[in-house]
């Protein structure tokens, strides 16, 4: 049953996420700056570690005129269910690099509560996505107590899914695990 539950959870998380791109795609083109997906990667100790994600958006002053490095969250965030967690082990640019991470004070953004390091991934003012082929993977693991990253159990190690980001903000699911370059022997995301 839990293994159902796991899994639940990460399709869940999965079909919400893509939802969250979308916004973030119309967003960007709304406001006409850079808009950013944001999964928080701030505290290993805090229970938001890697399941938050928020929509987050470039500055723009009353000329209308972009504040570069000044962000406003445009969302309440999403929290990813259960024992699901954003997987910073198989989320990857399109030529297998992690996927960019960025420390955002609370000078630079307009809720401090919000403050820290996030991966993120960015569409500009034209919606157009600034990592085409990026991969965003969910995965059902543990967090047991002390253990910082999560962690797979026997039968959840498979239970990981996703997708790939083109350069339009439309994606394209992982219909297998396997296309995910699972690593038999993973222990953390």
């Amino acid at each position: 049953m839990k293994h159902i539950l796991t899994g639940k959870n990460t399709s869940t998380a999965i079909s919400v996420s893509e939802s969250l791109f979308n916004e973030a795609r119309s967003l960007a083109l709304a406001k006409r700056c850079n808009a950013r997906l944001m999964v928080d990667i701030n505290d290993p100790d805090n229970d938001n570690y890697l399941r938050r994600i928020v929509i987050a958006h470039q500055r723009i002053d009353i000329d209308g005129s972009i504040i570069e490095d000044e962000w406003i969250v445009a969302s309440r965030g999403y929290k990813i269910p259960g024992n699901a967690h954003f997987s910073r082990t198989y989320s990857r640019l399109n030529n297998g690099d992690p996927v960019l991470t960025e420390e955002i004070s609370a000078a630079n953004i307009d809720k401090t509560q919000y403050a820290g390091e996030y991966v993120y991934y960015e569409f500009n003012g034209e919606g157009i996505f600034q990592n085409p082929g990026a991969s965003f993977v969910i995965g059902a693991g543990i967090r047991g107590n002390g253990d910082a990253e999560p962690r797979t159990t026997k039968s959840d190690g498979k239970d990981f899914a996703g997708f790939v980001v083109w350069r339009n903000g439309r994606t394209s699911a992982f219909r297998n695990p396997d296309h995910i370059n699972i690593d038999e022997n993973i222990n953390t995301f």
